[in-house]
């Protein structure tokens, strides 16, 4: 059946133990994907929604117990458990094995493996990797039809042995002696999301859940990634990549990292307030970055389209995300309107007077239960989003000046500000934390701590992770992109916004890379550096001179306390940690102290 012969004995290895009743090799055609839905909307878990208002989209509804990642039931499976690090749960390869291997025999009768061949990136990029998918969810392969590049193409760019990411997926329900199937099928009592870095093996059973089943995504694409560009020399980041051209035409390309909730996905496509300046969006949550030969730093997106957080996403917050879901689309665990579309809080200003919601019970302004689950998805191919790049494709991907780490801080950080160098910027990378919301477990307030925005997902010790990055601003004759810290989401005393964020955002950026260019002035703070007087214009953006002056405020106390958690963070990855982050550290408390 294939010419690579590694690929065929894999499959004929996963087949004899699953166990289908037949094998389907994908395509990747426009008729397989309406076959996928053919086979959804019949078994009762889809609907197609009304053809005049959301041509060619589809409502699903999961499973209530199978709604989101689970990252207690996660694992990194390494000889050592101190290279999975205290940042994953471990379990042994062998031992790991031993209950997948029971828990796959059979797991497919009745169904069919699909075999999906998938390409992270543009097919024949040098950043780009290739992974087969098997799973027996036609709902995986749909949804890898929109979020991977599949087909016929991804396996002759394969070749004979070309390197290839094994990923086996199953919703570990199998049909036997006449068992009919359910919507929804899953096994939540039995999940698994195993990853083996040495290997580059993938093995997800029990969920049926984009994050825990679409397996290109976080478990390819940055756990095994993030693995295999340690050892490369490369950097799979969990970041937004921009393009953002000036009024004289000239353009540059920025990466950021944003933990949940803090709006990575608006800045991903951010329409700019400041006049002559456009913001296209290259990608909106992982990004790749690869040296050429000359030293600069390349990036791509690794996926082909957006699988994003519903709720909170309207015309208001960001319009091109709705501007991208005007067709074509994919809707999982939102509410359905009377009228055949789709609805979910914050999409509109006030809620329909009656839906059905993310359950399939009736459900109106008064209900005690939001009407779509609050991680209700969108899945969408990223070529609909009407601020995509042309360099979005582009095979040798785009060169990077910038990258940008943030979090959500109520106080303490400043609004924006530069690291002297690539080891202060790693620095800022490893502390980022972010206030704890509704949307995650613990006490609203509490800080978590989310280094690069990657600590669920780096398939390694987070401690040898800023090893790594260390180490990539050793390399000799590379051009390293400044790096920045920016904090979108301070208050004053009263809980009051001290910066509009959203769209004003586009007077930081606008800035660095002014700073990028040398241009623009800025001062030192014990922070980093932070912008001179006058050099962004802030009342522009409603921005008083007060608000402005507390934005960028920095209290030596509050940030010795922080230096004081920080701390207790990084004790808990003992003596893996760099000495690098560990003498960033001392010097900014020695500054601070100075300050004081």
């Amino acid at each position: 059946m294939f010419k690579h012969k590694k690929l065929a004995t894999w499959l004929e290895d996963i087949e004899a133990l699953c166990q289908p009743e037949e094998v389907v090799i994908c395509d990747g055609s426009t008729e397989e994907y309406n076959r996928m839905w053919d086979l959804l909307v019949g078994s009762g878990v889809a609907r197609k929604l009304n053809e005049a208002k959301r041509p060619n989209s589809y409502l699903v509804r999961s499973d209530p117990t199978d709604v989101a990642r689970v990252e207690s039931r996660t694992y990194i499976c390494t000889d050592d458990e101190q290279d999975a690090g205290p940042n994953n749960n471990w379990t042994e390869p062998k031992a790991m094995k031993t209950t997948l291997n029971g828990l796959f025999s059979g797991c497919m009768r009745g169904r069919t493996m699909y075999v999906i061949g998938f390409s992270m990136g543009p097919i024949g990029s040098p950043i780009s990797h290739i992974g087969v998918e098997v799973s027996d969810s036609p709902y995986v392969v749909a949804s890898m039809h929109i979020m991977t590049r599949v087909g016929q193409a991804v396996l002759d760019e394969l070749g004979e042995d070309g390197p290839f990411v094994p990923c086996v997926h199953s919703v570990g329900v199998p049909l036997v002696d006449g068992q009919e199937d359910v919507p929804w099928p899953c096994n939540s009592d039995n999940l698994y999301i195993a990853h083996f870095p040495a290997t580059r093996e993938i093995w997800s059973f029990g969920s049926g859940y984009g994050g825990n089943a679409l397996l290109g995504k976080k478990c390819f694409a940055l756990r095994i990634a993030s693995a295999m560009a340690k050892e490369e020399g490369w950097l799979a980041e969990h970041m937004l990549i921009l393009k953002l051209t000036n009024p004289v035409g000239e353009s540059k390309y920025i990466a950021g990292a944003f933990p949940s909730a803090c709006g990575k996905t608006n800045l991903a496509m951010l329409i700019p307030t400041i006049p002559g300046w456009t913001v296209e969006t290259v990608g909106d949550d992982i990004c790749w970055m690869k040296f050429d030969d000359d030293g600069q730093l390349y990036a791509i997106n690794p996926e082909a389209g957006f699988f994003a957080v519903a709720p909170g996403t309207g015309m208001d917050s960001n319009a091109n995300a709705m501007l991208s879901l005007t067709g074509n689309c994919i809707f999982t665990n939102v509410a359905e309107t009377d009228d055949g579309d789709v609805w979910w809080e914050g999409m509109t200003p006030r809620p329909p007077t009656h839906l059905t919601d993310w359950l399939g019970n009736d459900w109106t302004p008064e209900s005690d239960t939001p009407a779509a689950h609050p991680n209700a998805r969108f899945t969408v191919s990223a070529a609909q989003c009407p601020v995509i790049a042309d360099e979005w494709e582009d095979l040798k991907g785009v060169p990077i000046s910038a990258i940008l780490f943030g979090g959500r801080r109520a106080s303490v950080v400043p609004l924006v500000n530069e690291a002297k160098d690539w080891q202060q910027g790693t620095f800022f990378g490893s502390i980022i934390a972010s206030e704890k919301t509704a949307a995650a477990a613990g006490d609203i307030g509490e800080l978590r701590r989310d280094p690069m925005a990657m600590l669920p997902f780096c398939g390694y010790n987070m401690a040898d992770y800023w090893g790594h990055w260390i180490n990539i601003g050793k390399k000799a004759g590379v051009r390293l992109p400044k790096i920045y810290y920016v904090n979108w989401f301070r208050k004053d005393e009263n809980g009051r916004w001290l910066w509009p964020g959203f769209s004003e955002n586009s007077r930081v950026l606008a800035w660095i890379l002014d700073r990028v260019d040398g241009s623009a002035p800025a001062v030192a703070s014990p922070a980093g550096w932070i912008p001179a007087p006058g050099a962004i214009d802030h009342r522009a953006a409603g921005v008083n001179d007060d608000d402005w002056a507390a934005l960028f405020d920095i209290d030596p106390e509050a940030w010795l306390a922080e230096a004081d958690d920080t701390e207790s963070f990084l004790d808990g990855f003992g003596d893996r940690v760099p000495t690098t982050v560990r003498a960033q550290l001392a010097e900014l408390r020695s500054r601070l102290h100075a300050a004081s």
